[in-house]
């Protein structure tokens, strides 16, 4: 089983650590910002192993040359030339260990052209790391892929074992949940969930990671072919689709322009 950690950055970002209580050992998820790495590494005694990247955004890779002035380390992660740190390229099929467990590489293009998932497929406790894709009630938004891109990258996160765990990049879960009520106002599931939510951020707790069978029941992202969610986009945009990669797109342009209350 792993133990992760969140590391907090900037107003709303996820820096995961993974640690290998054996070794004290820390690899590190995505860090955009160097320094909370470099105060957890101070306050648990733990050193840092490794660095594991899902796409090329600042947010996300910002922390790694401090990091790597701090200690020298493998710096893993996308075939993405911007991020000229990485150590080790990989890609689909790709596995790699890290923190004592192996982890399986997801391309799950979309939100970036680059952007890849690290799957630890665990039996009991599987988890995935997938960075700005696939968020806790909502998803990324198309910088540079396509709709069909990012439906398909999806769907491949949503075909993965239903107990995974969803360590996404970002605390954005409540915005996302305000969303999923406006487009399925009368679904008690989504309901349920917006008021555990607004209790845990109330008393400021972290609302990630989520268990892929939540996201499944409750993210709007990933149930476009759902009547629910086709009936609503159809009347929000006064346009009929015929596909669900048309519905996926124009939940997605709804959500870019969607004022929370």
């Amino acid at each position: 089983m792993l133990k992760v950690a969140p590391i907090l950055a900037f107003t709303d970002n996820y820096i995961w650590a993974i640690s290998n209580p054996d070794t004290k050992e820390v690899w590190i998820v995505d860090p955009g910002d160097a320094q909370p790495v470099l105060d957890k590494l101070a306050a648990t005694g733990e050193t840092l192993a490794g660095i594991l990247i899902t796409h090329h955004h600042p947010d996300h890779t910002g922390g790694i040359a401090k990091l790597l002035e701090h200690k020298n380390v493998p710096v893993i992660g996308p075939t993405n030339e911007k991020i000229a740190s990485i150590t080790q390229r990989v890609t689909e099929g790709d596995s790699i260990e890290a923190a004592g467990h192996s982890f399986k590489v997801l391309e799950i293009p979309g939100h970036t052209l680059d952007h890849i998932a690290f799957v630890y497929e665990d039996a009991e406790a599987p988890a995935v790391f997938c960075g700005d894709t696939l968020f806790a009630g909502g998803c990324g938004r198309l910088f540079e892929g396509t709709a069909e891109q990012m439906h398909e990258s999806l769907n491949k996160l949503a075909g993965l074992a239903s107990a995974t765990m969803v360590y996404c990049a970002h605390e954005y879960t409540l915005s996302n949940l305000h969303f999923a009520r406006e487009v399925s106002g009368d679904n008690q599931q989504i309901k349920d969930r917006l008021s555990k939510t607004v209790t845990k951020r109330r008393h400021k707790r972290p609302t990630v990671p989520s268990p892929l069978f939540i996201e499944v029941d409750t993210n709007p992202f990933l149930r476009c072919d759902s009547d629910e969610i086709k009936n609503a986009v159809e009347a929000q945009s006064d346009q009929r689709y015929s596909s669900t990669v048309e519905v996926f797109g124009a939940l997605r342009a709804w959500k870019d322009n969607y004022v929370e209350p």
